[in-house]
């Protein structure tokens, strides 16, 4: 496919829902700043959302918020869901861009988040079954580490998870594996950053791995610094099915970024975050929630099938 209708074909892929953004600081029902980059998930019947917020400190916790179709009448918990423990040294300074994944081998939800401690930001891991009482299984990794989230299944035997750590000052994204969630080794570097692309400055995780017969589709953000600041825009990958270490594909270019006005300006301007999804197979859907601008919470839904056969036009990474 020549790069020009390749590129059409990747600004045409998501379109953003015309109520956004679908929760906003004022609809909550205390005080906060802002409300943005949500984890989600299917339970039961409705969309769940793990929502970051942060409160008038500046330090952030997370709140669930439900709706019947994922776009409005958003139920949303009356006080904070899941709050720092003040007496952890890791999370000083607050909770922050959770993601969900569905362990089948635990029937549970595993909740991967940032805790905020007083080594800098650390990959943290909770568990639950039903959003309302959670096992903290405490950190995972050493600082400086974000953006990170696990596979719903194990390959040979261990666990696998994708995360973001900060290396003589250098962000590019790795994957490590653990037999039993607490110890994690095999680190391997798994997705770099690239010279001059939109993605030069910085990469990392933004949902969850959504598993597909082609193979593991991978949303990640990518920041490129401009003398206007920082631009977060949002690629797509593909891994191997049963060997996710392996790059397939590789987005050239950008399939979302800010344009919309509540994408532009905010909190921290340009930015486009997403930490969530849901797939609809029935429908060949793909919500993905994501924050706007640090400030509000929106979503762009795209058919799951469209975005394989674009994936399937990208540059093949594993010769």
């Amino acid at each position: 496919m020549p790069e020009l209708e390749r590129q059409k074909k990747a600004h045409d892929l998501f379109e953003r829902y015309r109520g956004n953004p679908i929760l906003r600081p004022e609809d909550w029902p205390y005080a906060t700043n802002a409300v943005f980059n949500p984890g989600a998930a299917k339970l039961n019947t409705e969309t769940l959302l793990l929502v970051r917020v942060e409160d008038m400190r500046g330090f952030s916790h997370l709140t669930v918020a439900r709706s019947a179709d994922g776009f409005t009448n958003w139920e949303i918990d009356s006080t904070p869901t899941l709050e720092a423990d003040q007496s952890s040294r890791e999370e000083r300074w607050g909770l922050e861009d959770p993601r969900i994944v569905w362990l089948e081998e635990q029937k549970q939800f595993a909740v991967t988040y940032v805790s905020f401690s007083e080594g800098g930001p650390v990959v943290s891991l909770a568990i639950t079954k039903n959003f309302r009482t959670f096992a903290r299984l405490g950190a995972l990794l050493p600082p400086e580490d974000k953006d990170a989230c696990m596979f719903p299944r194990r390959f040979d035997g261990r666990f696998a998870l994708i995360h973001r750590p900060i290396v003589r000052g250098e962000a590019h994204m790795w994957i490590s594996f653990s037999p039993d969630l607490k110890h994690w080794g095999d680190h391997r570097p798994l997705i770099m950053t690239r010279t001059a692309y939109w993605d030069c400055h910085r990469v990392g995780l933004a949902c969850q791995p959504i598993e597909t017969s082609q193979g593991w589709m991978l949303f990640y953000h990518g920041v490129r610094n401009t003398t206007a600041g920082a631009i977060y825009r949002v690629g797509l990958a593909l891994l191997d099915l049963n060997s996710p270490w392996k790059v397939l594909r590789r987005s050239d270019e950008w399939v979302l970024g800010p344009c919309a006005d509540y994408e532009r300006i905010g909190d921290v301007s340009d930015v486009v975050f997403p930490t969530g999804a849901t797939v609809q197979k029935e429908t060949d859907q793909v919500h993905l929630y994501y924050g706007a601008a640090d400030s509000t919470v929106a979503v762009a839904s795209a058919k799951l099938s469209d975005c394989i056969d674009y994936l399937l036009t990208c540059p093949n990474v594993e010769e």
